[in-house]
């Protein structure tokens, strides 16, 4: 299945999982909170993949130093851009800000490239897509969903920035746009299963357990061994009462995921399993 290599959240379906409380609810409790996507390194900007803003040597060597060297690749796009270095520059120096913690301003610069950027509309796109991610990053929902909107009315049948959407309008509590929008995903590629974990999380938050259970069955059956997916039925497995199904999915979530966001998600719900309704 061909994704987009993302600059700025490699997880899309976690952070929905995260922001919309998936962490389980026990009998009416506060969803247990985290920040795991901001702390665990899954959310750090890589290079993007075309269509890209600009082109040449040093465009392709500052977005290299991005991972290994933000610090330099930041010095790097700095000057850069103080000698004419234009949208190359201020791209990679946006993706700099984003690796080395400074999310808003980050998000920020990407945004003001998209707008004002001369590159094809699928460039921009992109551009905004990852503004859309880096507001996410920032706290900022509803930054992120009106950059979700204008990179989408750039290319509207694109599914990795209708998901990105769907993470912005689930955040904000919007699950029936969510819905619509990982529907349509879908309709473009149904090989998603990212796309069905998301809308299986949406429909949950919208008591719609029997759709719920249909797509995180159906994302099971296309991908096997995606982590979220488990985590997310064994939510819907302890909605039903089924203590042993819910205890082995999220086992099995933090066996494919170790050391990960996903991981510390199962394991504060097998915590909440094992404590019963009397710590609620």
């Amino acid at each position: 299945m061909k994704k987009r290599d993302r600059a700025i959240i490699a997880g899309a379906v976690l952070l929905l999982l995260v922001a919309a409380g998936t962490a389980w609810e026990l009998h009416g409790s506060e969803p247990a909170q985290t920040d795991e996507v901001a702390e665990t390194g899954e959310a750090l900007p890589i290079p993007p993949v075309p269509p890209r803003i600009a082109e040449g040597a040093d465009y392709e060597r500052c977005l290299g130093m991005l991972a290994s060297d933000p610090e330099g690749a930041n010095n790097f796009a700095d000057a850069w851009q103080a000698t004419g270095g234009g949208e190359g520059a201020d791209h990679c120096l946006a993706l700099a800000h984003l690796q080395l913690g400074d999310v808003q301003s980050g998000a920020e610069m990407l945004e003001k490239l998209a707008g004002s950027s001369k590159a094809p509309a699928a460039a921009r796109a992109t551009v905004y897509g990852q503004a859309d991610q880096a507001w996410l990053m920032a706290g900022d929902p509803a930054r992120a969903l009106a950059a979700a909107t204008l990179a989408l009315s750039l290319s509207p049948d694109d599914p990795d920035l209708l998901i990105d959407r769907s993470v912005a309008e689930a955040t904000l509590g919007h699950y029936d746009d969510a819905v619509d929008d990982l529907s349509h995903a879908l309709e473009l590629d149904p090989k998603r299963a990212d796309a069905l974990v998301l809308r299986a999380a949406a429909w949950r938050h919208e008591g719609h357990l029997d759709l719920a259970q249909d797509d995180v069955d159906r994302a099971l059956a296309k991908d096997p061994d995606n982590p979220e997916a488990y985590l997310e039925r064994g939510i819907l497995r302890q909605r039903q009462g089924d203590r042993n199904g819910a205890h082995n999915d999220w086992m099995q979530a933090e066996q494919l995921a170790p050391d990960s966001a996903t991981s510390d998600l199962a394991e504060q719900n097998l915590a909440l399993l094992e404590a019963g309704p009397e710590r609620r």
